[in-house]
């Protein structure tokens, strides 16, 4: 029983269907592993064991209730929990007890899971950085703000976890820890009871072993059978290589990992093409910033205007200098995204997804940043599906994904055009 907390979702929750194992074995493989590991990699910001382990027996003792039926959960401690404290990383919310469940966690706790713990955010899910470690190497980020939910997966902790992404906080964790991670089409999962930083652009985003467990999450919470089931692509997909106008930022490993997918892919039967996005996205970025910093001055003000001794330096500074974004800036951004939206359909043409770096390299030594989100921001706010799949090492032995990118909701080719990626791939 020792090797249960390794198994995927998907496996977890067949050997839990077929009487192979049950809910609470897996629970207690997991908890055993949080034991025996968490001091270090510090994944972790609340966990009660006995009520973890009587959730399970309840499920055990129960009919099936969703497709992920006994299969335990993290969640990013950003998201409400009527059941356990609230504390969103942030020193004001110390021992703050929702009322009720955020939709996502609600959804889950439904259909069967089971919610093991809360794992660390950094302060507000924003950049201040946390204490978890990176489990390949503790002298590593292991990427933020959806820090503790990756760690805790790459670390074999739990099969399953829950983030969400304004910039880049779910596809470069994953991507530092080894992990897929999969940041859905905009609005595809309910935000309902997530502590919001920016309106226009938050994403509930999910961390697991494989594709097919990432999916599955989706699925069950929008009753969409074509992610419940993901079918991997039945030919080879057709792939554009999109490096993006920043890639004189990605470090050798990168540059190496790209090369790789053009000569791995297409060995493999892919119609593999280079893609440059149109001169009309170059802006992107910079209107993801305006919208980005306008958007988290105007969600946390109360924080900054009743509490600002309480927050972070650097967040109240950031707050502060989106408030002196005018209501202009902020509109001229917001029409980039728009504009650019409208554009991608024809930008991404006849290929099925665009493969781009998912980070600038591994996971920078140190705790003092969660790393550079600079390939992420233009996917967060083009509203794209995008996953992150761990396909390469770095010079430090440390891993290296890649950003498998869709047409915005069209999340089921682009998981099954992932999935493919990450098998051809994979080593």
């Amino acid at each position: 029983m020792a090797e249960l907390n390794r198994l995927s979702a998907c496996e977890a929750a067949r050997k839990i269907a077929a009487g192979e194992i049950t809910s609470e074995q897996l629970v207690r493989a997991c908890l055993a592993r949080i034991a025996e590991r968490d001091g270090e990699v510090q994944a972790w910001q609340y966990v009660d064991p006995e009520a973890a382990i009587a959730q399970a027996r309840a499920l055990d003792s129960g009919t099936p209730r969703g497709p992920l039926h006994g299969v335990p959960l993290g969640v990013k401690d950003i998201f409400d929990t009527y059941d356990m404290p609230s504390e969103y990383g942030c020193a004001i919310y110390k021992r703050h007890r929702p009322k009720a469940d955020a939709a996502t966690v609600a959804k889950a706790r439904h259909g069967g899971m089971v919610i093991l713990g809360k794992t660390v955010t950094t302060e507000l899910a924003t950049h201040v950085p946390s204490r978890t470690r990176n489990p390949h190497d503790l002298g590593h980020t292991p990427g933020g703000s959806s820090a503790g939910s990756a760690a805790a997966v790459a670390d074999a902790m739990v099969p399953l976890a829950i983030g969400t992404q304004t910039v880049g906080s779910t596809i470069r964790p994953a991507s530092f820890c080894g992990v897929v991670g999969y940041k859905p089409s905009f609005n595809l999962l309910s935000r309902a009871g997530c502590k919001l930083e920016g309106d226009s652009l938050d994403t509930v985003g999910v961390l697991a072993r494989t594709v097919p467990d990432v999916a599955r999450y989706a699925g069950a919470q929008t009753n969409d059978e074509r992610l419940v089931r993901l079918e991997r692509a039945g030919s080879a997909p057709r792939i554009g290589i999109c490096p993006t106008f920043d890639i004189e930022l990605a470090q050798s490993e990168t540059l190496q990992v790209l090369e790789r997918a053009r000569g791995e892919l297409a060995k493999a039967g892919a119609r593999v093409a280079e893609v440059a996005l149109p001169e009309a996205f170059r802006p992107l970025r910079a209107a993801h910033f305006t919208v980005f910093m306008f958007e988290m001055w105007r969600a946390f003000s109360d924080e900054l205007y009743r509490n600002p001794q309480a927050m972070d330096p650097s967040l109240r500074e950031r707050c502060e200098q989106g408030g002196r974004i005018t209501g202009e800036a902020y509109r001229a951004a917001l029409a980039i995204g728009y504009t650019c939206r409208a554009l991608f359909a024809d930008a991404i043409g006849d290929c099925d997804v665009l493969v781009a770096p998912a980070a600038p390299g591994e996971a920078p030594k140190g705790l003092a940043s969660t790393g550079d989100t600079v390939f992420n921001q233009i996917w967060s706010f083009l509203w794209t599906p995008a996953v992150t799949v761990p396909v390469h090492r770095g010079p430090n032995g440390l891993p290296v994904g890649l950003q498998v990118c869709g047409r915005i909701g069209d999340d089921p080719r682009t998981l099954a055009a992932a999935w493919w990626v990450h098998e051809t791939m994979a080593r």
